[in-house]
């Protein structure tokens, strides 16, 4: 089935940074894209940024648009995540995911999306 294991995330003050990574042991020919999900406690986990493997085009949600960038090693096998000038509603645990098709599709990544374990992200004062 394969795995994922993220890392790097932690406590940071308002206006802080982290970078999360997310090792990756799925065959490749098993996802078309490559993401990033959060979820607050309570709510449904949304997708924060995605990349899709063919063509390398990017998704941000639109809060973090300007503050996140997510990129991938040359092998495909690390899935990263920049945050910058990271804010309280930021806190929230972080998941890596890979997948067919469309991430925004919630059934489809519940379905047969491959995730970490999560990392949790906190900021605050």
């Amino acid at each position: 089935q394969g795995q994922l294991q993220e890392s790097g995330g932690g406590s940071v003050p308002v206006g802080g940074f982290l970078k999360l990574s997310c090792e990756i042991s799925v065959y490749r020919d098993r996802w078309e894209h490559m993401a990033w999900h959060r979820q607050f406690p309570g709510q449904e986990r949304e997708v924060v940024a995605a990349l899709f493997t063919a063509s390398g085009r990017t998704f941000y949600l639109d809060s973090v648009k300007g503050r996140f960038l997510t990129s991938r090693d040359e092998a495909r096998t690390t899935l990263f995540l920049q945050m910058n000038d990271l804010r309280t509603s930021d806190s929230a645990t972080y998941y890596c995911e890979v997948g067919p098709r469309c991430p925004l599709d919630l059934d489809n990544v519940r379905n047969f999306g491959h995730w970490g374990q999560g990392t949790q992200v906190t900021v605050g004062d």
